[in-house]
């Protein structure tokens, strides 16, 4: 029995070892210098964009999207937004500003999926080159929209822009630490296997499709991870999506408590609940010999750096039980390894790509923002999220 129990207890430790491996490999790999990041190549005059935006009761952000998005685009390119269930005046400010818009009314199927396979199909009667995909709370850099189209058409893959989330004015330290763990999954990690020549994840917004590949897609799902989901498919369909850091796309934090716990809430849920088939994926990415979807289920494996950390400080804390008790020196020899691991991996992004966001001295709030995030985890186990629930925006 005793035996049986070590076993399980070095199993346990050997797991987390994998992820807190890859993302100190990721995040080391990120701040690697040799190597700049090339251009891609300019967009051929004769390709079209069709810029897609999804919105559901964004009448607060809606204008200024769409004037955004078409003053970077050229003659002869499209933005079409999609009002998805809206009971407010989208529509009518979105073509006000200049987009094409088609309007979508369905009670049971909800969320962006079914809006984007909406917009898709009405797209199809005369096609783009290539379909860039905005949500209607995002700015998007300048030169952006043209960098990801060519990327896009280059690689005859997905491109992904750099989604940063901007934190509001007067930001607390929960707001503060939660940018911080965006930007490491957003542009640390993504940026790490640039360098390394690996795919990245899709991330919901300033995604760039070829034609030629999205239309193959089915969309319309009320998936919580929409996105994610998407760049495994098409993975598997050996068209892994590409990291772009030189184009951006920004949003920002809800700044109602509300707002950030429904918007974490839904992320994390979905997150967690993709996590189930990256066994089976990692295996058939072996075996088919796709490195790149390989490589995406390995990065689907790294959990949330809050519960990475409160399960490795978990296991730390009963190998050392285990240690004075029972006298097993190894288990928590590694198990606090693990912990200096993932500490290290922590402060060299915060080093290398967050000081801007927090001081030293508020780093070491993390524990509180943890604690902040148990519900989120406990409610994952007792009341899973499992419908698209959009943010409540300031003054909702």
């Amino acid at each position: 029995m005793m035996t049986l129990m070590y076993a399980l207890l070095l199993l346990v430790i050997l797991a987390l070892a994998l992820p807190i491996g890859l993302l100190l490999l990721q995040i080391l790999s990120a701040g690697f210098k040799g190597g700049r990041l090339s251009p891609p190549p300019s967009l051929e005059a004769d390709a079209q964009i069709a810029v897609l935006v999804p919105a559901h009761d964004e009448a607060r952000n809606i204008d200024s999207t769409v004037r955004g998005v078409l003053q970077e685009l050229r003659a002869g390119d499209r933005v079409l937004v999609v009002a998805d269930n809206c009971s407010d005046n989208t529509a009518a400010l979105a073509r006000a500003a200049g987009a094409e818009v088609v309007e979508r009314q369905d009670a049971l199927r909800r969320g962006k999926g079914y809006a984007l396979d909406f917009g898709l199909k009405h797209l199809a009667a005369n096609p783009p080159d290539v379909v860039v995909i905005v949500d209607a709370d995002c700015r998007v850099g300048r030169g952006a929209m043209i960098c990801l189209s060519s990327a896009a058409l280059q690689a005859g893959a997905p491109a992904q822009a750099h989604y940063r989330m901007a934190l509001p004015p007067g930001a607390g330290l929960k707001i503060k630490i939660a940018g911080l763990a965006w930007r490491v999954k957003n542009l640390v990690r993504p940026l790490g296997y640039r360098r390394m020549g690996l795919p990245c994840q899709l991330m919901g917004s300033g995604m760039a499709f070829p034609w030629a590949l999205i239309h193959r897609v089915d969309l319309a799902s009320g998936h919580l991870v929409e996105d994610l989901k998407l760049g495994l498919d098409l993975a598997q369909m050996r068209a892994s999506p590409v990291f772009v850091p030189q184009a951006e796309v920004v949003s920002a934090f809800p700044e109602s408590a509300a707002g950030v716990t429904t918007q974490r809430r839904r992320w994390e849920h979905g997150h967690l609940g993709m996590v189930s088939v990256a066994p089976k994926l990692l295996w058939r990415g072996l075996r088919s010999a796709n490195l790149g979807l390989f490589a995406l289920a390995a990065d689907l494996c790294i959990p949330p750096l809050a519960l990475l950390t409160l399960l490795t400080l978990t296991v730390a804390a009963l190998s050392s039980l285990a240690g004075w008790l029972l006298h097993w020196t190894a288990p928590a020899v590694m198990a606090w390894a693990l912990c200096a691991g993932l500490w290290l991996a922590i402060f060299t992004a915060w080093l290398r790509h967050g000081r801007d966001l927090l001081t030293f001295r508020e780093l070491a709030g993390v524990p509180i923002y943890i604690l902040w995030k148990v519900p989120i985890y406990l409610s994952f186990l007792l009341r899973r999220e499992r419908n698209w629930v959009r943010s409540a925006r300031e003054g909702e």
